[in-house]
């Protein structure tokens, strides 16, 4: 439903996957339904604020899912980063590590 009426099919799948990549430092190809999510200027954060709209979005069943997958890899990315204090506050925290 979120999908359909809020984005386009796969979008979760595709920012979950992405996510994941970047969260895990992994170099690899990216498979041909990521590839237009994976661009330098929008790649990097582009995932996660998807997977948060989506976790806001989804039936609570579905989110729930999602939620677990999303908390797992955040904490991966919340011991490999730390935080930019230059970033300002605004910025979802994903948005404000390094």
């Amino acid at each position: 439903m979120f999908e359909r009426d809020r984005s386009s099919p796969g979008i979760v799948a595709a920012a979950l996957s992405v996510w994941s990549v970047r969260v895990h430092g992994t170099r690899r190809r990216w498979r041909p339904w990521e590839e237009e999510y994976t661009c330098f200027c929008c790649g990097e954060g582009w995932a996660r604020d998807k997977l948060q709209e989506a976790l806001f979005m989804l039936p609570p069943r579905a989110a729930g899912e999602l939620r677990v997958q999303v908390e797992r890899l955040d904490a991966v990315f919340l011991r490999r980063t730390h935080h930019e204090p230059t970033e300002g506050p605004e910025l979802a925290w994903w948005h404000r590590r390094c």
